[in-house]
């Protein structure tokens, strides 16, 4: 059983992503691009942040409710992606690796948000 939203490997992949995004948007591109360097930090960090809070909320519906808007975040995450390749700030390489990581990180709390509907029922 899990007690800490730390053991979610969701959180943990979500950890991970934001660790990536951050690594990438340290760069000397993103640096001037202030604006979109916070918005897709933001979006990246509230992915982990939004599994952490509902873990923490204690009710199945408020944990359905905050997996459903963290997948959303890391859905806003892959599409700064693509903006991130379209001006140059990413390589073609880092942009398929990043996407598909946050594709990775996005089934994985769907799989999460189905398991919780499943056993709220």
């Amino acid at each position: 059983m899990i007690t800490r939203f730390e053991e979610l490997k969701a959180w943990q992949m979500a950890r991970e992503l934001t660790k990536r995004i951050y690594s990438i948007s340290d760069r000397p591109g993103f640096k001037v691009d202030y604006r979109f360097r916070a918005q897709i930090r933001a979006a990246s960090l509230s992915v982990s942040s939004n599994i952490a809070e509902g873990f923490e909320r204690g009710s199945q519906p408020e944990f359905i409710r905050f997996l459903t808007i963290a997948r959303g975040s890391c859905a806003e995450v892959r599409s700064q992606l693509y903006s991130a390749l379209d001006v140059g700030h990413v390589s073609k390489e880092e942009f398929t690796t990043l996407l598909d990581y946050a594709e990775q990180v996005g089934r994985i709390i769907g799989a999460l948000r189905q398991s919780a509907m499943k056993s709220k029922t």
